[in-house]
């Protein structure tokens, strides 16, 4: 089966590599030259563990290539996945321009087409729109869906940062099908490619598989949230560890151990636009979701807190220099979209403070935002020199295997582990002034 992805972002790159690394031939489309010419170079535009590596080879082995032209990836395939951006809005909800420009070149493309094509909405959209789809390419392609082409709507459940392993390991594959034939195309891809995995493949109509990613992102980020409040509870108690209650908690089947790490909140490309859009969304239907409200709302406030723990440590943040340790959402990602570190940033520099950091791979997105407001190092060492305090925003590997002999080339001895990497008994002992997001007062 020939398959053509349209959008060369983090959806579409990751799944073309990993369809043509699973024997699928794949043409990727994107309107970007600079992205074609580096993805037929095989080398990836951004930065996610083992993709330059599958895409490479993918691209040697001659099963992906990339191209502009929509009508080529139309033509030349039997299943087309949309894969293309859908990006906020100031009012929170989500821009679907996009998908309905590349829904009107597959229609265009599809007049010309004879034999059955299907047509797969990978991108996450808001409940509605693959039928919105289905209405375009039917008008202008002159062609009936369930007879002509199929319309399905697929949603990804990918981890940055492990985006490959999810691809090739999904807990489940969702079909949603605007006809029996179009789920019968997806099922027998998705069956062929998973064989030998016993992976659950799920079928429902389009606008309850739509649902289905906003809600799975929902729960995810409302247990983030969930345990930042506990943790912020935990920090006005004695003796007591947020990191100890989730534990607990979390080996009870029915909550489970995973999201419940308190932190500075949530980021991505996922999460915040996620909740927002369903709240738009849901807004628009005439009702009002109170939970999710709640949990944009601690998470904003989360990245504010890891500064008071700053501040009531050294007494004053004007004047003080603060090491900020990675600046990505989360590890083995250059992502900064809504990265936590951005507003930890912000509001040191609004405090006084100037501000030093270090981040593995993600300085240059970095310096997209926040410009030279700050300063940017080169090692975990640089951006500890002469720092008041350290903060650490993103839990890298590297930093967790910093001691305490590095963090005395801090000019103070004040910490702040944000991300709970470090062991806050050793640095006490070292005499450090350690904050930990939920860790409270210790008795001594």
């Amino acid at each position: 089966m020939r398959i053509s992805i349209v959008g060369a972002g983090y959806v579409g790159l990751v799944a073309a590599a990993c369809f043509a690394n699973g024997g699928l031939e794949v043409l990727l489309s994107t309107n970007d030259p600079k992205k074609i010419e580096m993805i037929n170079n095989g080398k990836a535009p951004f930065f996610e563990p083992k993709l330059d590596g599958l895409l490479k080879k993918a691209v040697k082995s001659g099963k992906l290539r990339a191209t502009k032209t929509r009508a080529e990836a139309v033509l030349d395939s039997d299943v087309t996945f949309i894969c293309v951006g859908t990006p906020s809005t100031s009012d929170g909800s989500i821009d679907l321009g996009f998908i309905y420009a590349v829904a009107e070149e597959i229609g265009r493309g599809l007049r010309k087409k004879r034999g059955y094509h299907a047509v797969v909405v990978r991108s996450t959209v808001v409940p509605g729109t693959t039928n919105k789809v289905k209405d375009i390419i039917e008008k202008l392609s002159g062609k009936k869906a369930g007879r002509d082409f199929g319309v399905c709507m697929c949603p990804e459940f990918l981890r940055q940062g492990n985006a490959v392993y999810d691809t090739f390991n999904p807990d489940r594959v969702v079909i949603g099908e605007h006809d029996k034939k179009a789920g019968d195309v997806m099922e027998k891809l998705f069956s062929e490619f998973y064989k030998g995995k016993n992976v659950p493949i799920l079928r429902m109509n389009t606008v309850s598989a739509e649902m289905v990613k906003y809600v799975s992102n929902s729960i995810l980020a409302t247990k983030v949230s969930f345990i930042n409040e506990i943790a912020n509870i935990c920090e006005k108690l004695k003796d007591v560890d947020v990191y100890e209650v989730a534990k607990g908690v979390g080996l009870d089947r029915r909550v489970g151990p995973l999201f419940l790490e308190a932190g500075p909140g949530f980021g991505g490309s996922c999460f915040p636009k996620d909740v927002n859009a369903i709240l738009s969304f849901s807004r628009e239907m005439g009702y009002e979701p109170k939970i999710l409200a709640t949990v944009m709302a601690v998470n904003e406030e989360q990245a504010l807190h890891v500064v008071d723990l700053a501040r009531r440590s050294l007494g004053e943040l004007r004047g003080k220099r603060i090491a900020v340790l990675g600046l990505s959402f989360k590890p083995n990602t250059d992502d900064m979209r809504e990265a936590p570190s951005v507003r930890v940033i912000k509001k040191l520099l609004a405090e006084g403070a100037s501000v030093v950091a270090y981040d593995p791979v993600a300085e240059n997105n970095a310096r997209k935002i926040l410009k030279n407001t700050i300063k940017y190092a080169d090692s975990t060492a640089e951006c500890l020199a002469g720092a008041d305090c350290c903060i650490v925003v993103t839990e890298w590997d590297e930093f967790k295997k910093v001691k305490p002999a590095m963090l005395k080339k801090m000019r103070g001895r004040s910490v702040v582990d944000a991300r709970r990497v470090w062991d806050a008994e050793k640095l006490r002992k070292a005499g450090f002034s350690y904050s930990g997001i939920g860790v409270g007062e210790v008795i001594n």
